[in-house]
């Protein structure tokens, strides 16, 4: 595939735009009905997916990957506990201090929730080639980029 005349960068660069947050709805809506299948919340949800992506880590780390308090964060644990999807464990580094960890059991739920997504997306991803995943994968890098920066933004800057 060849880039498009340049005045047509900023159109279709506008077009990607403006599909972006149509895409972050439906995200937010799968994200919430997983929640509602697993008992938990959408928060709970992005702590598991933190947990399955890092490992285990203290609480205090799993609030600022989702943005809570400490005692939401608590909460949070102990909804997720209840569950099975997570544990409490001693630091083996550490045994003052507490890890929180997924189960296997939490972990197999949230892969079978996602599984219909991941094979759409595989069977979407297909049609590409090698520079268009290319360019899909940058993009996506750029985006979390943009994305932890201007929440990093937000939250250092007053409110208005």
């Amino acid at each position: 595939m060849t880039n498009p005349a340049p005045d047509r960068e900023g159109v279709l660069a506008e077009v990607v735009g403006k599909a972006i947050p149509g895409w972050a709805i439906l995200v937010v809506q799968l994200n919430n009905l997983v929640a509602d299948r697993l008992g938990v919340t959408d928060t709970d949800v992005q702590c598991l997916h933190v947990l399955g992506r890092h490992g285990p880590t203290t609480p205090s780390v799993l609030a600022r990957h989702v943005n809570l308090t400490t005692g939401s964060t608590s909460r949070m644990i102990d909804r997720l506990v209840a569950a099975g999807c997570v544990r409490r464990v001693a630091d083996p580094v550490d045994r003052r201090r507490v890890l929180i960890e997924p189960t296997q059991d939490g972990l197999d739920r949230v892969t079978r929730a996602y599984a219909g997504l991941v094979a759409r997306t595989r069977d979407d991803l297909d049609d590409f080639d090698d520079g268009e995943l290319g360019a899909v994968l940058r993009f996506l890098e750029t985006a979390q980029r943009s994305t932890a920066a201007e929440i990093h933004r937000l939250r250092s800057a007053p409110e208005d």
